[in-house]
C-alpha cells in the first residue's frame, strides 16, 4: 500500500494521538487530525515541530524531511471533517462510553469500508464496537509510548472484524515502519498481559522483606535495561494500580493480585518520578545481592508462566509474545526465551515452590495452564 492512495485520520492530539500522527505523517501519508480541545488543535503543529527539530540538530532527520512531515499533518475542527479518511485511529480519553460515542458520530459520514481503529490498552475491542452499523470495521491499533519510537503495534481483532479491515491497518501500520503483532480481544491483549508478572512478583518480594535497590539490581544483572519498580516508578504507580486493578476485575486470578505495598504507594502520593519519590525513584539500584541470580529466575519462570497461560487460550504464537514483551517493553529475552534459558524443570520447580509458600490470599498464583 502506498502512502498517498490513502488518508490517516487521528482523533486525539494528546503525546499519544500526535505521536501517532506523526508516525504516519514522516511516513509520507496525508493525515487528518482532530481533538475536542481547541487548545490541542491550535498547537499541534508547533508541538510536532518542537518534537522534530532536535532530530534535525542531531543530523538524524534533514530539514525537508521534517517539513515534509508537517506538510502532511493537517488539523481539522471536528471528527467529521476526518470523513475522507480510510483508516480513523482514536487516541482519546480512556473510557468505553467517550470512545463508543466518538465511533457511533464518525459512522455518520465516514464510508461504509472506513476502518475505525482504537489505540485503547485497556478496553474490550468489542465493547467499543458494540452499538454500531458496522461494527466489523472496528479493531484495535495499540501504539506504545512514545509512538515514533516504539516499533510495536498489538493489532487486535474482535470476533466480528473482517478481514479486509485488519489487511487495511496491518499494510498502513507497517509501511509506516511498525512491527505488528495479531493479539486476540482479551484483556490486557498480549504485552500488558503478560508483563504484569514483570511488577507483581517484584512487589511480592518487596511485601517479603526484599529491598527495592535488590530487586531492580537483580533485574539488570539479568540483562534487563530497567527494574521492575524503576518502571513503575518510570511509568507511574498510579498508572500500574490501574492497569492491575483492571486485569484482577476482568480475570479473576490471584496472578493479577493487587499488592498492598502498590496501594500504600499510590495512597502516599509517591507515584514515581512526576512526583519526585516511587519505590526507588529518585536513588539507583546498588550492587546485586548474592542471590540475584534467584530472583531473576522468580521473576522470569512467573513472566513464562503468564505467557503460557495467554499460549493456552489460542490466537497467539510463543513467537509472536516474545517479540510483542521485546518490543513493547524493551525486554532481553521473550519470555519464553528465558523458559527455554533456565531449562523448562527449573522453571516448573521454582513455580512449585513459590505456589507451596504462597500465603492463602495468593494460592493458585503460581499454577501452570495445565493444572
Amino acid at each position: 500500500m502506498m502512502p498517498e492512495s490513502i488518508t490517516i485520520g487521528v482523533v486525539g492530539l494528546g503525546t499519544m494521538g500526535l505521536g501517532i500522527a506523526q508516525v504516519f505523517a514522516a511516513a509520507g501519508y496525508k493525515v487528518l487530525a482532530t481533538d475536542a480541545h481547541e487548545p490541542a488543535r491550535a498547537n499541534a503543529r508547533a508541538r510536532l515541530r518542537a518534537a522534530l527539530e532536535p532530530r534535525v540538530a542531531k543530523g538524524a532527520l534533514t530539514a525537508e524531511a521534517m517539513e515534509a512531515t508537517l506538510a502532511n499533518l493537517t488539523v481539522v475542527d471536528v471528527p467529521e471533517a476526518l470523513a475522507l479518511a480510510s483508516l480513523i485511529i482514536e487516541a482519546i480519553l480512556e473510557t468505553l462510553p467517550a470512545k463508543q460515542t466518538l465511533f457511533a458520530a464518525l459512522e455518520a459520514v465516514i464510508a461504509p469500508e472506513t476502518v475505525l481503529a482504537t489505540n485503547t490498552s485497556s478496553l474490550s475491542v468489542t465493547a467499543i464496537a458494540e452499538g454500531l452499523n458496522h461494527p466489523e470495521r472496528v479493531l484495535g491499533l495499540h501504539f506504545f509510548n512514545p509512538a515514533p519510537v516504539m516499533k510495536l503495534v498489538e493489532l487486535v481483532a474482535h470476533p466480528g472484524t473482517t478481514e479486509a479491515a485488519l489487511t487495511l491497518a496491518r499494510t498502513a501500520t507497517e509501511t509506516a515502519g511498525k512491527t505488528i503483532i495479531a493479539c486476540p480481544d482479551r484483556p490486557g491483549f498480549i504485552v500488558n498481559r503478560c508483563a504484569r508478572p514483570y511488577y507483581g512478583e517484584a512487589l511480592a518480594l518487596l511485601e517479603e522483606g526484599r529491598t527495592a535497590s535488590d530487586i531492580d539490581a537483580s533485574m539488570l544483572a539479568a540483562g534487563y535495561r530497567i527494574g521492575p519498580l524503576s518502571l513503575i516508578d518510570l511509568i507511574g504507580a498510579d498508572i500500574n494500580l490501574a492497569a492491575t486493578e483492571g486485569l484482577q476485575a476482568a480475570i479473576h486470578h490471584p496472578r493479577y493480585h493487587v499488592f498492598d505495598v502498590l496501594k500504600a504507594q499510590v495512597a502516599a502520593g509517591h507515584l514515581g518520578r512526576k512526583t519526585g519519590r516511587g519505590f526507588l525513584f529518585p536513588d539507583v539500584p546498588a550492587a546485586a545481592p548474592k542471590d540475584a541470580a534467584e530472583i531473576a529466575l522468580r521473576i522470569e519462570a512467573t513472566l513464562a508462566n503468564e505467557a503460557a497461560w495467554l499460549l493456552s487460550e489460542g490466537g497467539v504464537t510463543s513467537e509472536g509474545i516474545d517479540k510483542a514483551l521485546k518490543l513493547g517493553l524493551n525486554f532481553p529475552r521473550g519470555p519464553f526465551e528465558a523458559a527455554a534459558l533456565h531449562h523448562a524443570d527449573l522453571v516448573r520447580e521454582t513455580l512449585e515452590r513459590l505456589e507451596a509458600a504462597a500465603p492463602p490470599h495468593l494460592k493458585t498464583r503460581y499454577l501452570p495452564p495445565s493444572t
